[in-house]
């Protein structure tokens, strides 16, 4: 049984009415809006979300209908906030293949985002559970405002290490924390598990972001896929903002420099000239202990999250939750 399906175990019941539902929600009767939703289904990702709102459910009491509608709606929220990032962000890939303006064009990106958002908005009211609706309400605005002061910072290439957790805890974060308590919360748990579920939630979403910073320097053999594709959208993550704090000011200045370069001209640049660039960042930031830096905020926030579920009994689900926890940490990709 490998990590997926130990993680799912417990609500491989639920997993899968959770499934069909969401198919089912991913279609239209518009011949361009059901081949783009379509599209979108095909490429999922690892649907850690969905997973998350029904093991927070059936770690409290068990997965209700209200759970398995939450944990859909939540999903299309994420999906559709990506669509719409991508064209913002004017990224041409998306899980490998490419991404909606890519393959058509910004304003179908847009359409389709809004309509997604729409139809999520249609299922929270199905689910007649006002808080349910406020959680689901404020993710939605702590994913804009995240955006927009990222935006307004100029990316993320520069900021400070307060700003950088200030935007991962908007646009990550706070959407594995709505995950965890909704579901909580769509299972009928007490107030004291709803709030040590969105805590784990919380906890869990700064990792998984701050291991995908790491991922970034990681050799390309270990992940399988390109690195170095933050630096290249102009966002310096946490190892490189850490090393330019610690290095002398002539050296990060130079690094900026390159970096600026690799971000503004990669275009232009020869392949030869980009990985030499790229190689050499990597080389600073290790030189700096950039990745071991965001590796200890890793530790303080597992621990967190550990601690988090510490008021609930052993059972299978608690372990899938542990199990989930150690895989946020060690994954390659």
């Amino acid at each position: 049984m490998d990590v997926a399906q130990q993680i799912r175990q417990p609500i491989a019941e639920a997993f899968h009415e959770y499934e069909s539902l969401y198919e089912q929600t991913m279609r239209s009767d518009s011949a361009l809006l059901d081949q783009v939703l379509r599209y979108i289904s095909t490429k999922r990702g690892k649907q850690l979300r969905p997973v998350l709102v029904l093991l927070s459910a059936q770690l409290c009491r068990s997965v209700s209908d209200k759970s398995v509608r939450t944990a859909v709606a939540l999903e299309m929220l994420h999906n559709a906030s990506l669509v719409h990032d991508d064209v913002v962000d004017g990224s041409a890939m998306r899980h490998g293949v490419p991404s909606v303006q890519e393959r058509w064009t910004n304003k179908v990106a847009v359409l389709v985002g809004d309509w997604m958002l729409a139809k999520m908005i249609g299922m929270v009211g199905e689910i007649r559970n006002a808080q349910i609706l406020s959680i689901v309400s404020e993710m939605a605005r702590s994913l804009a405002s995240g955006e927009l002061i990222q935006l307004h910072a100029g990316g993320t290439m520069w900021i400070s290490e307060e700003q950088y957790f200030d935007i991962i805890g908007r646009k990550t974060a706070e959407l594995f924390a709505a995950c965890t308590e909704a579901g909580a919360v769509s299972a009928g748990c007490s107030s004291r598990q709803q709030t040590a579920m969105r805590t784990f939630g919380y906890e869990l979403g700064l990792i998984f972001q701050l291991k995908d910073d790491v991922l970034d320097y990681s050799d390309t053999e270990e992940v399988g896929k390109p690195t170095m594709g933050d630096i290249r959208d102009g966002k310096a993550t946490l190892p490189l903002l850490i090393a330019l704090q610690r290095a002398p000011k002539d050296e990060a200045a130079h690094i900026r420099e390159i970096a600026e370069e690799l971000n503004s001209q990669q275009r232009s640049l020869s392949q030869q000239t980009q990985s030499e660039i790229e190689q050499e960042i990597k080389n600073f930031v290790m030189r700096y202990d950039g990745v071991r830096y965001a590796y200890q905020w890793m530790r303080t926030h597992r621990n967190k999250a550990e601690k988090a579920l510490a008021i609930f009994h052993d059972s299978d689900t608690k372990q899938a939750l542990l199990i989930l926890l150690d895989y946020i940490m060690s994954r390659l990709y």
